[in-house]
């Protein structure tokens, strides 16, 4: 979020406000002129995108399904014809991490909510066979013909028996676990694999009986994220240290390490070639695909930096892996891959839930998964930027844009046009997520709110010097808290909190505080807690003097920014607001509407809706920001970016 508009924007709006104090008089009063109506015009899709996350061949098609674009969109990828030649439309879900096959007939396992479909492969047909919670992260096939499933929230195991339309659960995969990311069975035994404190979990498919096969120095490891079983051979992938291990499923107590090198955290797929005993493995951060084959790790190459594995195929000779939103086949004689774009090959890309926006003189940018959405305003035309990751933030400074990048907190900076992507280093310290960001004209510092990865505690604030390139990390600036929100002023960063660490974490606080952080000496100057019960505090923003802050149950709170202390408070909704400052005044949205807060000179602000009806279909945080002239705003209605024009000023 760009947040420049606090400083350039209140000294003009006091001297406006002094100058129309003076040279009226009671004797002659001005009669006040109608206000004409805010102008809405829509820009398009916000963000549009052809984006997988899981792929299984089925004969001799490789079948995906899209995310986050509704409604999900499944297709079939001939290899020989490099098209997607089958597609049909899933009426229910958000998208899908899951899929396997029995026979000719294709599962897919969705979330929001955590449907199950069965996909006859012959006919192109679809049909609703179950529902297991909210999100399935998992499924498998086994030996006998069910399929096992593998849940979030409730970290639970679930089985589907297509022969008799029934289902059992074996209940949480082990207590106190939100997360069955991986699974995989046997004629037996079905293996699950948790998180967010990693656990790989035996279940006997008779009794239910389960035990912790994963030894016990690998612990401290988040999640065991991947488990390919061929033959005897289970092999997992566990993060954040991108380690392999091959088990004997005859022997489980004795797994085969293979730790992949060069800082890579994930192992985001593993194929074992059956004829060979050969594995097959994709790595993050770096992209790369290895092999590992008597005992040695070799690594294959890299389609491109970043690049997402889902699926890998071996195809006789053939090595082939379909990615984020390509297929690509390696040849090793070259070492060399070739692509070929999903959305070219016939699944064409989709209005998504965006993540994050910001605007420059040129463009408005709206990020989503793996991309950025340019809208070229003198033009009225948008193009995509890939980006390995999901931009959380976007803040323009000078000619440059400043991205945090989901996952790894990875820092990236482009042009506003889309061009010149690069990467600036990772914040590291166990962070994963930004959250928010600002920018420190006075000493030309990048400022980042980030929460930690799965199962950790405390947040950072990140300083990136862009003069030097320097970095420095607070980590625990806001005690046991992630930090979910920042704005500065004055050489102060504002830092709003959040109980909830990381996902699968239990608060240590009873409630958020907001912190005052001096960015000269490096030193906290007040931390306060100033709404009872209140849980994070989704924005942070200074006007006139004043500090305002919004809760994710739709509270305000506004503070002096020089001790804390709280001054009025308010409900502006029922969820998350987020806050800009335009040339007319303070403006905010919870996805609903647009509201405008105009301060008073005691008690709380007047809260009025400026433009409502939104529905904004958003991932995450509500998204707002003010052009750079300070004339508009944009915002997300539905799933298409909008401007909003001829804004209300304060009375």
């Amino acid at each position: 979020m760009d947040k420049r508009f606090t400083r350039r924007l209140i000294g003009t709006i006091v001297v406006c406000a002094a100058l129309l104090s003076v040279g009226v008089t009671a004797e002659a009063e001005v009669p006040a002129k109608p206000e004409t109506p805010v102008t809405i015009d829509t820009l398009g899709p916000a963000s549009a995108v052809t984006s997988t996350s899981v792929a299984e061949q089925v004969g001799d098609r490789i079948w995906t399904v899209t995310s986050g674009v509704s409604p999900v969109q499944v297709g079939a990828f001939d290899p020989v014809t490099r098209t997607v030649d089958h597609k049909l439309a899933l009426p229910t879900g958000a998208g899908a991490w899951a899929m396997a096959h029995i026979g000719t007939d294709l599962y897919v396992g969705l979330y929001t909510p955590g449907d199950i479909y069965r996909i006859d492969t012959t006919t192109g047909t679809a049909t609703k066979v179950a529902q297991f919670g909210s999100f399935i992260w998992s499924i498998a096939a086994t030996p006998d013909g069910k399929i096992v499933a593998g849940t979030y929230p409730d970290g639970a195991v679930h089985e589907y028996d297509p022969a008799s339309g029934t289902t059992k659960s074996y209940g949480a995969a082990i207590a106190g676990e939100q997360y069955v990311r991986s699974i995989a069975a046997d004629a037996t035994t079905i293996y699950a694999g948790v998180g967010t404190k990693a656990h790989l979990i035996a279940i006997d498919r008779a009794t239910g009986d389960r035990h912790d096969v994963l030894p016990a120095k690998y612990a401290d490891r988040t999640f065991v994220a991947t488990l390919t079983l061929s033959g005897s051979t289970l092999a997992a992938g566990l993060s954040p240290t991108g380690t392999m291990l091959l088990f004997d499923t005859a022997d489980l107590s004795n797994p085969v390490e293979v730790q992949t090198p060069g800082g890579d955290q994930y192992v985001t797929a593993i194929t074992i070639d059956q004829p060979t005993g050969d594995v097959y493995l994709g790595t993050r951060p770096s992209g790369t695909l290895y092999r590992y084959r008597d005992s040695t790790l070799t690594p294959l190459g890299s389609p491109y930096d970043g690049a997402y594995f889902n699926r890998i195929f071996i195809d006789g000779s053939t090595i082939r892996a379909e990615l984020t939103s390509q297929v690509v086949d390696f040849d090793e004689a070259s070492a060399t891959f070739s692509g070929t774009d999903l959305g070219q090959a016939g699944l064409p890309p989709a209005p998504e839930q965006a993540m994050g926006i910001a605007a420059t003189k040129t463009s408005v940018l709206v990020s989503g998964k793996a991309g950025i959405q340019v809208h070229d305003l003198a033009t009225g035309t948008s193009t995509r930027t890939f980006l390995p990751g999901e931009a959380k933030t976007l803040t323009p400074v000078g000619d440059d844009v400043y991205l945090g990048v989901y996952t790894l907190a990875r820092l990236w900076a482009m042009k506003p046009n889309g061009s010149g992507l690069h990467e600036l280093g990772q914040i590291g310290n166990e962070q994963t997520r930004p959250t928010d960001d600002a920018y420190d004209a006075g000493s030309r510092t990048w400022l980042i709110a980030t929460e930690p990865d799965y199962g950790k505690y405390d947040g950072t604030l990140t300083e990136q010097h862009l003069d030097t390139g320097v970095r420095e990390v607070h980590r625990g600036v806001v005690p046991h808290q992630s930090v979910r929100s920042v704005t500065t002023d004055s050489g102060v960063a504002y830092l709003g909190g959040a109980t909830r660490n990381s996902l699968g974490t239990t608060p240590i606080l009873p409630e958020a505080t907001v912190v005052a952080f001096d960015l000269r000496s490096n030193r906290t100057l007040w931390e306060v807690a100033p709404l009872a019960g209140a849980q994070s505090y989704s924005d942070l923003l200074t006007y006139r003097g004043k500090l305002y802050a919004t809760t994710d149950d739709g509270r305000l709170a506004v503070l002096d920014p020089h001790t804390g202390k709280l001054l009025s408070t308010d409900v502006l909704g029922t969820s998350q607001s987020r806050l800009t400052i335009a040339r007319s005044g303070l403006f905010g949205t919870d996805s609903k509407r647009v509201f405008q807060l105009v301060p008073n000179r005691t008690g709380a602000p007047t809260v009025t809706t400026v433009v409502d009806g939104l529905a904004a279909q958003i991932y995450s945080y509500p998204l707002i920001t003010t052009s750079p002239t300070g004339d508009a705003l944009y915002t997300i209605k539905g799933r298409d970016l909008v401007r909003i024009g001829n804004l209300p000023r304060e009375k």
